[in-house]
């Protein structure tokens, strides 16, 4: 027998915080206890409802209960966070978010990511590529600066919508080379780049996986990622060109604040499992995601900058949310 010593309200609250503990253990060994939604804040076919659907089928083999895909697009991701953030945190609610959730909520001042979630883990990465008009007398990144900044506020680049990971993409890469571009939203990136390829605007930053839609018919300036990608082989970073550049864009698991820590861990490590298979690697990157499995420490800590990162550029670009 354990004798408890102390005063009254210590020994109460040693009582209570041993009763939370073997509850939250009792949870995660009778877990996962019926099918498990997995929330994916885009429309089907996006790439946050593939990567779901990718893993989903092995996920649910291996943890003997159905994963269910709950897509809720809009508001620029902040259905699906609302969804998610407002779930029992049993562990039975999760979440792939993306890079573009981080700028929407960090726009929108609510929700945010690395604050008002549980991190369970990063497992893939997409990088985006800098492409030009094959209009434009330039044959690389470097030549496109150069160019640019002889031409203040001439040149124009197209994105999928303000406060859109292409419409980030770009002002970061202006503001780094100091150069002055004219943002044009549209309302995807197929009328972007249908005009770029025209020459009626000079630059976007589409998907990587999206570029095999496009053919030589841009100028492929660099990728997004701070290194060389599978993604896009033999394509230079932009970093090279601006050292520190780096807008990669994720897909990363986050669950509702609450969610016991015995259950973090045992999805994190499914995710693991899954997302390491060799025939698993092979169909991710298929599909444009690179594998990049993190523990739910180190997604948290990446959350976090990034978070900073993306706030700051967003202050001084001056980029409201359209929410």
């Amino acid at each position: 027998m354990i004798r408890l010593v102390g005063s009254p309200a210590v020994r109460a609250g040693l009582v209570a915080m041993t009763l939370a503990v073997l509850c939250h253990l009792a949870a995660a060994q009778n877990y996962p206890s019926r099918p498990i939604r997995l929330v994916s804040a885009s429309a089907p076919g996006s790439g946050s409802d593939v990567v779901a659907r990718l893993l989903s089928t092995r996920l649910s083999e291996n943890l003997g209960q159905q994963i269910v895909i709950d897509n809720r697009a809009g508001a620029s991701g902040l259905i699906g966070a609302e969804v998610t953030a407002r779930a029992v945190p049993d562990g039975h609610t999760f979440w792939i978010a993306t890079l573009s959730q981080l700028i929407s909520t960090t726009l929108a001042n609510r929700l945010q990511l690395a604050h008002e979630f549980a991190s369970v883990g990063l497992i893939a990465t997409t990088p985006f590529i800098i492409v030009a008009s094959n209009t434009l007398p330039i044959k690389s990144a470097a030549e496109f600066i150069a160019y640019a900044k002889s031409r203040p506020g001439q040149l124009m680049f197209g994105s999928s919508g303000t406060g859109t990971t292409p419409h980030v993409c770009l002002e970061l890469f202006q503001a780094m080379a100091g150069l002055k571009l004219l943002h044009v939203p549209y309302k995807g990136m197929t009328g972007a780049m249908t005009d770029v390829m025209s020459g009626q605007i000079h630059a976007a930053c589409p998907a990587a996986p999206s570029m095999t839609l496009f053919g030589g018919r841009v100028r492929v300036l660099g990728v997004t990622s701070p290194g060389p990608t599978a993604l896009a082989p033999g394509v230079p970073p932009i970093s090279d060109v601006l050292p520190g550049y780096e807008m990669p864009g994720w897909y990363g698991v986050l669950a509702p604040l609450g969610t016991p820590k015995p259950i973090i861990a045992r999805i994190n490590q499914e995710f693991a499992k899954t997302v390491n298979a060799p025939d698993m690697r092979e169909r991710l990157l298929a599909a444009g995601a690179e594998p990049a499995m993190s523990s739910p420490e180190g997604f948290a800590a990446f959350l976090r900058r990034e978070s900073e990162r993306i706030g700051k550029l967003l202050k001084d670009a001056g980029v409201q949310s359209t929410q």
